[in-house]
């Protein structure tokens, strides 16, 4: 049941086989399986309680299956997280925070701050290097967040409903950021979302998982190009996959509730 390195992989960066997890009030996940390639964008959606935060944490390595096995990339800085809530550290500026995890991993400050500078222009937050958490929207939060994320250049980042707190408006934005940061560095990513409009447009395979303990219901390929054209929301090909996403899930939704 321990996490093995992703070098033992022939194929996926990441993988969970066959994993369980148990709590005290009773199991949460699975049999479940997931396999994440290379390059990759694949998006969870299921309903509340269906385990899809859990199997999260299970490839970032925060949680441990109660059976099954996890394959995970286990160097420093392979696999980056990001949460709901930006969790930045309240005093320290937008730079501070995005260079921690190098600082941690021993990365010397001013290459740290150097880099950091450079994740922050990324995200498009180069005139806010010096600005506190509190002085931030909660977009510009989650874009420090992001950068955070990204600036170990990692080969999984897994976004556990980074915009669900936000409006429309931010959260459309910011999935088209995500799709630029991923077309320059090409993790893989795993997004769990209650959205299924916003997990096909972001992903190019959707799992759809049953109600707690979650299980596989069935996966929908979206068959268009990364990133989204503007445009892709008002296509057939979008509304087709839609339309699946929704099918599996009211399916799953009946065979629980029946």
């Amino acid at each position: 049941m321990d996490a093995a390195p992703a070098e033992r992989l022939d194929g996926p960066v990441a993988r969970l086989d066959a994993v369980e997890v148990d709590y005290p009030r009773g199991p949460a996940l699975g049999p479940f399986d997931l396999a994440l390639w290379p390059g990759e964008i694949v998006a969870l959606v299921g309903p509340s309680g269906c385990g899809k935060s859990t199997a999260l944490r299970l490839l970032a390595g925060l949680e441990q299956p109660s059976r099954g096995d996890v394959v995970r990339a286990t160097g420093r800085g392979e696999t980056s997280v990001v949460f709901q809530a930006p969790t930045l550290m309240p005093w320290a500026s937008a730079l501070d925070n995005v260079a921690l995890p190098l600082e941690l991993s021993g990365v010397a400050r001013e290459t740290a701050h150097g880099q950091a500078a450079g994740a922050l222009e990324r995200v498009g937050l180069a005139a806010a290097l010096r600005a506190k958490p509190a002085q931030l929207s909660g977009g510009m939060a989650m874009r420090v967040s992001l950068a955070r994320a990204l600036v170990t250049e990692p080969r999984v980042l897994l976004l556990d409903e980074p915009f669900a707190a936000l409006d429309e408006i931010t959260r459309r934005a910011l999935a088209r950021d995500v799709h630029a940061l991923w077309a320059a560095s090409r993790p893989a990513i795993v997004f769990v979302t209650h959205n299924v409009e916003e997990a096909v447009f972001m992903a190019s395979r959707v799992v759809v998982m049953t109600p707690g303990p979650g299980r596989l219901a069935g996966e929908t390929r979206v068959e268009a190009p990364l990133p989204r054209p503007d445009d892709f929301r008002l296509g057939s090909v979008f509304h087709a996959a839609v339309a699946q996403v929704s099918d599996r899930l009211e399916r799953a939704m009946a065979q629980a509730g029946g």
